[in-house]
Formats: C-alpha cells, structure tokens, sequence
C-alpha cells in the first residue's frame, strides 16, 4: 500500500511541475505579437506619433469602453493633442491566439490617466486584432469594454 501511495505521489508531482512549463509556453509568433502590444502602449504612453502610425493599419477600428469608434486619424490625434492622456499603462491576463497571419490578444488593461489635466485611473478589457503583413504585426482592430 505503501509503494502505491508512493508512486502516486511521484506521478502527481510530474505532472505538477510538467504543466507549468507547457501552459506558459510562447511560440515566436506569439512573442512577436506580445513585443508589438508592449510597442504599441509604450507609443501611447509617449504619444509617439511615429510609432503609433507604423503600428496601426490604415483601416483601423479603435473601438473604446465608452462605444466611440475611431479611425486611425483620430486615434492618433487624440493621443498626440493630449485629449487622450495615458500616464502609464499594465496588462494582466493576456491570451493570445494566432490564427495564420492573424493574432487575437485579449487582456486586462490597468491605466493612469490625466483627464482634463487630472489624474485618474482605469481598469478596461481589452480586444486587440492584429495582422501580419510584411514580417510586421499591424494592429487592426482594438474593443474596449469596461471591468468592475
């Protein structure tokens, strides 16, 4: 009886420490993709306009949690003009799923904000579509939804 437990005991602890290891595993593609997420929010923080153009699709769809949808134009503007003020940004919770040349990312976004010069904080869900077009992921699309 002794030897049974033992043996359990050994199995259960393989397959413990086994499954780490595979659940947090990352392809390359899903590395590249988790690098252009963390880009793309450094670009906001900075209001990088040179960096958020290169990292966005001319179609783009930057849907927020209060449901005004922008375009690309106005995505940009509205972080370069300040109307849009990032002070830092935090992402938890990321999945991402790569489907050929297109990523979808999901995660929770923690921000620190100034709105109208005061600072604030936010706690959204975030939907991120990404392509890849000439070995560079392009942010497609972007849906925000609010999280208690």
């Amino acid at each position: 009886m002794m030897k049974i437990k033992h043996c359990f005991f050994i199995l259960i602890s393989f397959f413990a420490l086994a499954m780490p290891a595979t659940g947090f595993a990352q392809t390359a593609a899903e590395k590249q993709v988790a690098d252009a997420v963390d880009t793309l929010y450094k670009a906001v923080v900075d209001a990088n306009k040179i960096t958020l153009s290169k990292l966005t699709a001319p179609q783009l769809s930057f849907g927020h949690s209060s449901g005004k949808v922008e375009d690309k134009a106005a995505f940009i503007e509205a972080l370069t003009s300040g109307a849009s003020d990032f002070t830092s940004i935090k992402t938890s919770n990321q999945t991402i799923t790569i489907a050929k040349d297109v990523a979808i990312v999901r995660h929770i976004l923690n921000g620190e904000i100034l709105d109208g010069g005061k600072p604030g904080t936010v706690k959204l869900g975030i939907l991120l579509i990404w392509k890849k077009q000439q070995k560079q992921w392009i942010l497609l699309a972007r849906q925000a939804y609010k999280v208690p």
